[in-house]
């Protein structure tokens, strides 16, 4: 049990600290009144090309801010937790993949917010579990099905009445998130095998054995 909370605190280490500075970026537009709206993503603008690393960083308000910490906290704790070895690879790639599709085929406007991060790691985690028929993995992927299968409606621009919600932005990190699903298949956890599928292996190969070069010696001429 002391294992696991250490692992689950471990796994919210970097979720966390991204969180925290999103905060500060926030307190310190708050407080001080700077603003921030530049350092996000300006589509096909060279002044927007920092944008794709900062953007995450910066959002519309506390109202927009609150709204992003506990899908982002809690579907990037779970990343960490369940993908360790791929986590950080994921997580940058959703991270830079859905700003640079923001710049290339956003509008005409200042992008802010992490809403691209968190569908990207929504639908990561929900297409994951589906493609490696884990069990464990497949559970989160109902979960998060579950939990913030309504995100879906927030790719299509005619759902929002509002001009400034960045449409753009969900399609391009739910996009990426699909992507390295696939691209990762075959890295971290994977589906567990029992041991009635290695007998049914071992019987394959002695029923082919007679084919099967290598199962026999050959003399050649």
């Amino acid at each position: 049990m002391e294992t696991e909370k250490k692992r689950l605190f471990g796994s919210a280490a970097i979720p966390l600290i991204l969180l925290v500075l999103m905060w500060a970026v926030e307190l310190i537009h708050y407080a001080f009144g700077i603003n921030f709206f530049e350092l996000g993503v300006h589509p096909l603008h060279w002044d927007g090309l920092p944008g794709i690393l900062l953007m995450p960083f910066v959002h519309g308000g506390f109202k927009h801010l609150i709204a992003n910490s506990f899908p982002f906290l809690i579907l990037g704790t779970a990343l960490f937790y369940f993908y360790r070895e791929i986590s950080l690879k994921v997580l940058i790639g959703i991270w830079l993949l859905s700003g640079i599709w923001v710049w290339f085929g956003g509008r005409d406007s200042w992008h802010i917010g992490v809403s691209g991060v968190i569908y990207g790691l929504s639908s990561f985690l929900f297409f994951s579990g589906l493609i490696r028929k884990n069990v464990q993995l497949s559970a989160l992927a109902l979960v998060v099905a579950f939990l913030y299968g309504s995100m879906i409606w927030g790719i299509f621009p005619d759902f929002f009445p509002e001009k400034n919600i960045s449409w753009e932005g969900h399609l391009g990190g739910l996009v990426a998130g699909i992507i390295l699903a696939f691209y990762y298949r075959k890295s971290g956890p994977q589906r567990k095998r029992y041991s009635w599928e290695f007998e049914d292996d071992d019987e394959d190969d002695d029923e082919n054995s007679y084919w099967n070069p290598s199962k026999k010696n050959v003399n050649t001429t």
